[in-house]
């Protein structure tokens, strides 16, 4: 018996060792984990750092810090990546949760119930900020703060499946998106350094704003496959709510346009006022967007259908498993983003270079390329079409926006830019609708063709236009020439050969030849 009890105690013993070990290498365990969270934790906020100093240095260079210009790029990145992270939850909400026919329907309306409203009010938002123009950091603050109440909003009507507080809550964030930016496009002038041109302060801003809706889209959808639309819609609401705190603390100058002279009664500016320059930049960016518009909805239903030529299922190259929907999508996607970032690229590139014409070769240049992709069409056109059209779109916004500063007066240059928002807006949606129509044939050569037919002529007519003007100036300048020559020589004074000597006539050899006061 006392045999069996030393035996236990020492069974027993042997187990208490075994435990105790265990437990020292969980402990050792546990902390090289630790140390090594720890460490991974350290690389991460010190690349972080790095990456914080690079993007700083870059905002700030060229005298952009001192005149508040570094800080509007780093909340107009902030803005861009909080619209992306929302389109991306809206987009996995009410775009691709039904099935494709039935994803029509829904998108159709989705553009038609923020179109209609935004039609409506977008002509009034500048009007109404160009009276606030003493209060404009505040203005901007009061677009996110109220971004993050209606992405609360929306949040909340995910889950039910509330659709109208879904469109009521977009709508509210396309036009308090689109008020941010005519905000932001009308005080440049004011944080332009001397060393800076308006296209280059105009594409530096594209350029990370761009950077930062490419970076925002991948995390916003990775947190949606994870933590839901709704997840997603309230972290953009903290995002906002940020952005809206640093908008106030964007520099006072920024609140201090010049005043309006006294007696001058306030004017709206229409597409009748603006003058020739920026309306025929205005037609050509709205040839783009209707094109941008039907190019985006007709490829992605193509696309989600089957109906393009390296999906469809009778081709042997249709097996080939790169060639899948999502793939296709991600490819068309990354193509626009690229092209979006070259046409930014190249107008800090082009600077203040006869803006003008630039709106026409953008427009040249998608003309060209439709027409190519509608007699080629295939996924290599296709790919270039998406990142021509985003280059174009692009290009042509920056250069508008730097003719719009340049021509239109500080007093209604808000209303101006509201007026063209709308419109672009307007023209990229109705192009959206066109896309959606024309996908139901199910023919890639029949959408392109009528759009590319439709380019040709807005082109054609944009350039009889300007050859118009230019032959009616020209007539203009020709007959003022005609009538100053035959108009009668007016008298001339007298020389001093016919008046004779004169005092002052005889030069002073004591005197310097030169004022040297200026």
């Amino acid at each position: 018996m006392e045999g069996g009890w030393e035996r236990a105690r020492q069974i027993t013993r042997r187990v208490g060792r075994g435990v105790a070990d265990a437990g020292r290498a969980t402990a050792r365990a546990g902390m090289a984990t630790a140390s090594g969270t720890a460490r991974a934790g350290k690389a991460t906020a010190t690349g972080a750092r790095k990456v914080g100093k690079a993007t700083r240095r870059l905002t700030y260079a060229n005298g952009a810090g001192r005149t508040g210009l570094g800080r509007l790029i780093e909340l107009s990145a902030g803005n861009s990546a909080g619209d992306a992270m929302v389109t991306v939850a809206l987009a996995s909400t009410v775009f691709f949760g039904v099935p494709v026919g039935e994803a029509r329907g829904s998108v159709a309306l989705y553009l038609v119930i923020t179109m209609l409203p935004f039609g409506l009010l977008a002509p009034f938002v500048g009007p109404i900020l160009d009276k606030f123009r003493s209060g404009r950091r505040y203005v901007m603050a009061g677009t996110l703060f109220g971004r993050g109440l209606l992405c609360f909003a929306m949040a909340a009507a995910v889950g039910p499946g509330d659709l109208p507080t879904l469109f009521i809550g977009a709508l509210g964030v396309l036009v308090l998106s689109k008020a941010y930016n005519v905000s932001r496009a009308a005080i440049m002038p004011n944080v332009l350094p001397a060393d800076i041109t308006l296209v280059s302060a105009n594409a530096r801003v594209a350029l990370f704003t761009l950077v930062s809706a490419g970076v925002a889209v991948p995390v916003g959808a990775g947190l949606t496959a994870w933590l839901g639309s709704a997840a997603v819609l309230r972290i953009a609401m903290v995002g906002f709510l940020l952005l809206g705190v640093v908008a106030v603390r964007l520099p006072r100058h920024v609140d201090s346009p010049e005043l309006e002279e006294e007696g001058e009664s306030p004017r709206w500016r229409t597409l009748l006022k603006v003058g020739p320059a920026v309306a025929e930049a205005v037609w050509v960016n709205v040839a783009i967007r209707v094109f941008s518009g039907f190019l985006l909805f007709f490829l992605l239903f193509l696309v989600q259908d089957k109906a393009v030529p390296w999906l469809a299922v009778n081709q042997p190259w249709a097996q080939d498993p790169f060639f899948d929907i999502p793939k296709t999508i991600a490819l068309l996607a990354a193509a626009a983003g690229l092209g979006g970032l070259a046409g930014a690229v190249v107008a800090n590139w082009t600077r203040n270079h006869a803006p003008q014409l630039i709106v026409l070769v953008t427009l040249a240049v998608t003309v060209v390329t439709a027409v190519v992709t509608a007699i080629f069409f295939g996924l290599w056109t296709a790919l270039a079409i998406s990142l021509i059209t985003a280059f174009a779109q692009e290009l042509g916004k920056l250069a508008l926006d730097a003719i719009v500063q340049r021509e239109i007066g500080e007093e209604v240059r808000s209303s101006t830019f509201g007026v063209v928002e709308a419109l672009l807006q307007l023209a990229w949606v109705f192009g959206g609708l066109i896309g959606l129509v024309l996908s139901l044939t199910q023919s890639s050569l029949a959408g392109l063709v009528t759009l590319a037919v439709a380019l040709t002529a807005a082109l054609g007519w944009l350039l009889f236009a300007r050859m118009k003007r230019v032959r009616a100036t020209k007539a203009k300048l020709a007959r003022q020439r005609a009538e100053a020559a035959e108009a009668p020589e007016p008298e001339r004074p007298a020389g001093p050969a016919e008046r004779g000597p004169q005092r002052g006539d005889t030069l002073d050899q004591t005197k310097p030849l030169t004022n040297p006061h200026g």
